[in-house]
């Protein structure tokens, strides 16, 4: 799975299976933006990836700021002459900013500041980058959807709506963008361990409750790694996807496979 000397962006790029793709696409040697609010760990990040022999630079980037996107495809076009690959992955869920995940309780702003970040931020990405991808002989975008983009889970009102849009996007781009070469696909993840996922532990009634339910459906029975999604993403970007396009990639464990937990299977969930 060759990325080498491929250009990338990576949105939500400071930790998780944001800063794991970095990691991966630069030690196969891709350069690559990291783009984050969290500055301090996305700083810290490309100063491993460097010090590692590795090709990264920084830059801010608040995704629902259509300046501030701008300005990134921008500055990633200006460091490494171009971009060929968009890795659409700041997202946020309201468990993040919110404790009342209810639809009684949930505010409107909390529901818009997902769909805001998870969709809209996907969108200004893509049109941003578009007059460089266009330029790129390897053009790709990358989405991050979810598995809540096609199956429905408690306290994800938010999350869950903006991930089912983020795989309609994805065909969506992929028919418009056919003509310039651009290819546009999306991977579901099931339950990675991210802060996204710490932070939807923290906010449930009962925590290891919700945690053998987010993994006792795994038929490969652990919590997913950011690298885990990261080879996909690396495949994707890669010319060996190059008859790829408009795809929805579940990699989640098997989760969506069946309808019942590893206990029916005498399974357990290593640690």
């Amino acid at each position: 799975m060759s990325v080498d000397g491929l250009r990338f962006v990576i949105t939500g790029g400071a930790v998780g299976i944001g800063a794991g793709t970095a990691r991966l696409a630069a030690s196969r040697g891709a350069r690559v933006v990291v783009s984050d609010m969290n500055d301090e760990p996305g700083r810290a990040l490309v100063e491993e990836i460097n010090a590692a022999g590795g090709d990264a630079v920084y830059h801010h980037c608040d995704v629902t700021d259509e300046s501030q996107v701008e300005g990134l495809m921008a500055a990633a076009s200006a460091a490494f002459g171009g971009i060929d690959i968009l890795h659409n992955n700041a997202g946020i869920h309201e468990s993040m900013i919110s404790e009342n995940l209810s639809l009684a309780d949930m505010s409107r702003d909390c529901f818009e500041k997902v769909m805001g970040v998870n969709v809209t931020g996907v969108w200004l990405c893509a049109k941003y980058a578009l007059p460089f991808l266009r330029e790129s002989e390897n053009a790709s975008i990358i989405n991050a959807g979810s598995t809540s983009s096609l199956s429905g889970y408690p306290q994800c009102q938010a999350y869950g709506a903006s991930k089912g849009a983020v795989m309609q996007l994805t065909k969506m781009l992929a028919v418009d963008l056919a003509p310039d070469g651009i290819r546009v696909n999306c991977y579901c993840p099931g339950s990675i361990h991210t802060q996204i996922v710490d932070k939807f532990l923290a906010a449930a009634p009962d925590p290891k409750a919700m945690l053998n339910t987010m993994t006792m459906t795994h038929l490969v029975p652990r919590m997913g790694q950011p690298i885990d999604v990261a080879e996909l993403v690396c495949f994707l970007a890669g010319p060996e996807s190059q008859f790829v396009n408009g795809a929805v990639w579940g990699i989640d464990g098997g989760s969506l496979a069946w309808r019942g937990t590893l206990d029916v299977l005498g399974m357990e969930v290593s640690a």
